[in-house]
């Protein structure tokens, strides 16, 4: 007997909630990082440390690596990851990690459009509806953030809107193109292709203006605490659990990130009121419906 059966719904779902709890706290991380590194050299830091985490099971997993892997293993590597990296941390330096948090929340839009036209899956128009309920819950939790996008001053925030539509590309390309590795080797193997390039900046990166601040310690801490849970952990939860569900399950966790997001706020001084509590909700109910059989 298994202790933990992913054939089982409801493990399906506790692995789920627990991504969205680890990536919840990642935006923040994010923010802390930033604050003596620049946006470059925390997404290279990220990649760098994650990889080295990796680094055994690369060893391990290299001989499962075919030929016909390495195109999906680079989409993987680099639009599921690295580009990824560079956008949120720029996007960060100029708007909230909240408002980082909620825009991350269009990625199963782009799963379900990308998957549609390119790798001709279907969806049924409860799950279209549910996606539309679920973003519009995401969106009114940090609505006061949400507006500057409306009025047009922070283009910003259209980076964190490419990483999503990266996200849905990589989620799809795993399903349909790794089916015959699993997601640790997928993990693992990834990461094999961008880690050493992200050493190789950060060899060229200049830190003497970090070295200069009293807290480039603590900003490296978070930085390897966000590399370690948000994407060395989370990635290969990641992968297993497309192995076991279908993309657009997965990345509905980007709908429940938001919620626990708002919680860690609390912990900062953050107040819950009763509108962010009518638009989680909002939020659970679009994930039922994007779900629904």
């Amino acid at each position: 007997m298994k202790l933990i059966d992913l054939t089982n719904r409801t493990w399906q779902w506790v692995v789920l909630i627990s991504l969205a709890f680890i990536w919840g706290t990642s935006f923040i991380l994010m923010k802390r990082g930033l604050v003596s590194f620049s946006n470059y050299q925390v997404a290279e830091l990220r990649i760098f440390i994650t990889f080295l985490f990796f680094l055994p099971l690369i060893f391990r997993h290299f001989k499962k690596m075919k030929r016909k892997h390495i195109k999906s293993l680079l989409i993987a590597g680099f639009l599921g990851n690295a580009i990824p990296a560079v956008l949120f941390t720029t996007a960060q330096t100029q708007i909230s990690s909240s408002l980082a948090g909620i825009l991350n929340s269009t990625t199963p839009i782009f799963t379900m459009i990308v998957g549609v036209i390119l790798y001709k899956s279907r969806s049924k128009w409860l799950n279209n509806v549910g996606l539309i309920i679920g973003l519009i819950g995401a969106i009114g939790l940090i609505i006061k953030d949400f507006s500057s996008i409306i009025e047009g001053t922070n283009w910003y925030a259209l980076l964190v809107v490419l990483a999503t539509f990266l996200y849905g590309i990589n989620t799809n390309e795993v399903k349909a193109n790794l089916e015959d590795l699993n997601g640790v080797a997928i993990s693992a193997l990834s990461f094999m292709f961008i880690g050493p390039v992200a050493g190789i900046m950060l060899a060229f990166s200049d830190f003497e203006p970090v070295l200069a601040t009293e807290t480039w310690q603590m900003s490296l801490f978070y930085i390897s605490v966000l590399s370690f849970f948000s994407s060395f952990i989370a990635l290969i939860g990641m992968n297993i659990l497309i192995k076991y569900t279908t993309p657009v399950f997965v990345s509905t966790v980007t709908y429940i990130i938001p919620i626990f997001a708002i919680f860690w706020g609390l912990f900062d001084g953050e107040i819950l009121t009763l509108r962010d509590l009518i638009w989680i909700l909002v939020v659970i109910f679009g994930v039922y419906l994007v779900n629904k059989k």
